[in-house]
C-alpha cells in the first residue's frame, strides 16, 4: 500500500506513514505464536521502509494491553476484568491504556515528530517492563 501511495506521500510537506504493530511483536508474548511473528515482521519492515523511504518517514506504534469494549467482547467480562487489574496493578504507570491514548500517539508520530523514523514505539504503561 505504501508502494502505491508513495508518490502522493512526496508530495506532503510532512510525509508520514504509522505501522500499527504489537507489544506481541517486541517481547513474543500473547496467545498466537503466529500473530506476535507477523509484528515482528512488521516492525522490521517499518525499519526497514524507513531506510528506503526517506523523506518519508516511517514508524510502528506497538500497543500493549488496551481496554475497551473490543477486548472485553473477546475475552469475556471475568478474564478481561482479572486482566485490566493485573496490568493496572502490575505496570509502572498504575494504568491500562485507552485506544484514546493510542490514537493521540499516532497522532503525534504524524504531525509533530518530524524527526523521528524507524522507531518502534511501545504504548503500554511501561507493562513491558514488567514481563
Amino acid at each position: 500500500m505504501v508502494r502505491a501511495c508513495k508518490e502522493h506521500l512526496l508530495k506532503s510537506d510532512n510525509p508520514s506513514v504509522v505501522n500499527i504493530s504489537s507489544i506481541a511483536g517486541i517481547k513474543g508474548i500473547g496467545s498466537s505464536m503466529a500473530y506476535a511473528s507477523s509484528k515482528g515482521a512488521l516492525n522490521t519492515m517499518t525499519k526497514s521502509m524507513a531506510r528506503n523511504l526517506g523523506p518519508i518517514r516511517v514508524n510502528a506504534v506497538c500497543p500493549g494491553f488496551i481496554q475497551g469494549e473490543w477486548l472485553k467482547k473477546g475475552l469475556g467480562d471475568d478474564i478481561y476484568n482479572a486482566s485490566l487489574k493485573n496490568v493496572e496493578n502490575s505496570t509502572p504507570l498504575g494504568l491500562a491504556v485507552t485506544p484514546e491514548q493510542v490514537a493521540d500517539v499516532i497522532y503525534n508520530f504524524i504531525d509533530i515528530s518530524k524527526t523521528v523514523t524507524g522507531e518502534t514505539f511501545l504504548v503500554d504503561g511501561g507493562y513491558h517492563l514488567t514481563i
